[in-house]
């Protein structure tokens, strides 16, 4: 079980059914890890769980290791003195459900209809719930974020490696002193409008930048937006309009259009700015070398205003537009660039102009649904997670585990 109960996120939990046959009763010992016994009841419990979570693979194999780990799991949390609570147990396994849209009962019962006892699940949890205050207390203090690792990954779209992915509509609509009664009856509204209904209202009544575009707004990793509305959009299906949501002074409501797990998925940017400084001569070899000499001289965009001091205002442009918005030829260019970086490869005039192409910077902004704090947790969450995973594989190096 991964640190943050992520294991069945995007799993299927179809767990109605038919119940499986009467549990098998023998407690007779499977495994041994160090001096902690793993029956035959519990293996066979596991298997039973991991085919009901649909877990695809060898699941004798896995509900073996499995167990393993989680024995070696609650040993360290042993001698750390570490013991979760019955209350942490709890809202352990509440929020396991809740990622199958279910209650801890309804999920619970789903387990006994498929012979999966109470108790396993809880052990399931309870060992979970022991690794990540071990993880915590071990590695947390060596893990440290910058403000400057941030701001990466907000601009790359977010933290590297598969992530979970949303496409949304947005509606912003300011709480101005006196009228807030209704701008919420406007907001309770548009929640029961139609996907049509939701972009008029945008268009019409929404502040975020996305209003002209019937508040579409691109993939945005769900590691971007904030703990409080990570819950709001994962907790809606595709089509769904979400309740409103109280924003640094505003009232939000969200569609959900797509949700989908993806690895590495290429960034979108909701702004691009860069500087086109224009050189006569085409791609002649006086135009080009007046081109290298610029490029030894400037390290930012800001720097090309002292190159075209004195000169006419049109001979360089610069500005910050819509990625749909920019020349085909220029964002082709821009796409291969870092910011501070330089093209020469564009002409204008039928030839006889050279481009001076710089990138100045990207945005990548959801009008107020990223979240720094939500982005730090994720690249938190993903060094502890490297640093669980070794330690546990040191613990396996180190242990007895015998199967007689």
């Amino acid at each position: 079980m991964r640190l943050t109960f992520r294991l069945i996120l995007c799993l299927p939990l179809l767990l109605a059914g038919h119940a499986l046959p009467a549990l098998a009763q023998s407690f007779s010992p499977a495994i041994k890890v160090n001096d902690r016994v793993i029956t035959e009841y519990e293996l066979d419990q596991r298997m039973r769980m991991l085919r009901l979570f649909r877990t695809p693979g060898d699941i004798p194999a896995q509900a073996e290791e499995q167990l393993i780990d989680d024995r070696l799991r609650l040993q360290a949390a042993g001698e750390l003195g570490i013991e979760p609570t019955p209350e942490q147990i709890t809202a352990g396994m509440s929020e396991f459900a809740a990622r199958a849209n279910l209650s801890a009962d309804q999920f619970l019962a789903a387990l006994r209809q498929g012979g999966v006892a109470p108790e396993t699940f809880r052990d399931f949890v309870r060992a979970g719930v022991a690794w990540r205050d071990v993880v915590g207390a071990k590695f947390g203090p060596r893990v440290q974020i910058s403000e400057q690792e941030i701001d990466r990954a907000i601009s790359s779209g977010g933290a590297s490696g598969a992530t979970v992915q949303v496409l949304m509509s947005e509606i912003f609509l300011p709480l101005e002193e006196g009228s807030e009664a209704e701008t919420r009856a406007l907001a309770d509204r548009i929640r029961r409008m139609s996907a049509d209904g939701f972009a008029r209202a945008a268009r019409e009544n929404s502040t975020a930048p996305s209003a002209g575009a019937g508040g579409r707004v691109n993939w945005v990793p769900v590691s971007n937006l904030s703990p409080q509305l990570r819950q709001v959009i994962l907790g809606l299906r595709p089509g769904q309009i979400s309740a409103p949501v109280e924003i640094n002074g505003q009232i939000a409501l969200f569609l959900l259009r797509a949700i989908e797990e993806s690895e590495n998925r290429a960034p979108t940017y909701s702004a691009i700015e860069y500087a086109a400084y224009y050189i006569p001569g085409g791609r002649s070899d006086q135009a080009l070398a007046q081109a290298a000499r610029i490029k030894a001289r400037v390290d930012t965009c800001d720097d090309l205003y002292g190159v075209a001091q004195g000169q006419p205002k049109e001979v360089l442009e610069r500005g910050i537009k819509v990625p749909g918005e920019i020349p085909q030829d220029i964002a082709e260019e821009l796409e291969k660039l870092d910011a501070g970086e330089v093209s020469t490869s564009l002409t204008r005039a039928n030839g006889q102009t050279l481009v001076f192409l710089m990138l100045c910077g990207r945005s990548f902004d959801v009008s107020g649904a990223v979240s720094r704090e939500g982005v730090a947790l994720d690249i938190q969450n993903q060094r502890l997670g490297s640093f669980a995973n070794g330690y546990l594989q040191q613990l396996r190096s180190e242990a007895r585990i015998i199967r007689p």
